[in-house]
């Protein structure tokens, strides 16, 4: 909402791309609240990040998920967006994708162990390899540091995967 997981997105992003023949993909799940909702909360205009759908997800060779943690989970929006992937699960269409998880919390107490835990059920659930990574560091300059790390580890777990070197 407020930009912090986009900041960490792109880092991410500029992570994976680092592996020769890595095309690295930034995208936003469908906003949930009113607009009238997200103006009163002070969040700015939304950024030109494409919006996906949950099919799209099948593309993809590996996939970072991110998103901001309240009250212990992973926020509305994402679960909202999780949910909406049952075609994809009877399918199996994510099943031994290499995927990862970030998060960004407004506080040292925000729940972001809480957040991890219940964020790999739904990876787990879909049959894909979580590939751990912690990255909630409080140093702005470590934090976007780690995040060009884990892009790069999983993009190259997922091309290694796919038969790459």
């Amino acid at each position: 909402m407020y930009g912090h997981v986009e900041k960490l997105a792109e880092e991410i992003k500029k992570g994976a791309a680092s592996l020769e023949g890595v095309e690295a993909k930034l995208w936003q799940v469908p906003e949930t609240l009113p607009h009238e909702v997200l103006g009163k909360m002070g969040a700015p205009p939304k950024s030109d990040v494409p919006v996906i759908s949950p099919d799209e997800l099948a593309e993809a060779d590996g996939l970072i998920f991110g998103f901001p943690t309240r009250f212990g989970m992973m926020a509305a929006q994402f679960k909202a967006f999780l949910d909406a992937t049952g075609g994809l699960w009877r399918t199996q269409k994510l099943a031994g994708k290499p995927a990862g998880i970030f998060y960004s919390t407004g506080s040292q107490g925000g729940g972001q162990e809480t957040t991890a835990l219940t964020a790999i059920t739904q990876l787990v659930h879909h049959g894909m390899i979580f590939v751990p990574y912690r990255l909630h560091i409080w140093s702005r300059h470590l934090e976007l540091e780690q995040a060009f790390h884990q892009g790069k580890l999983i993009a190259g777990i997922a091309k290694k995967l796919k038969g790459g070197p």
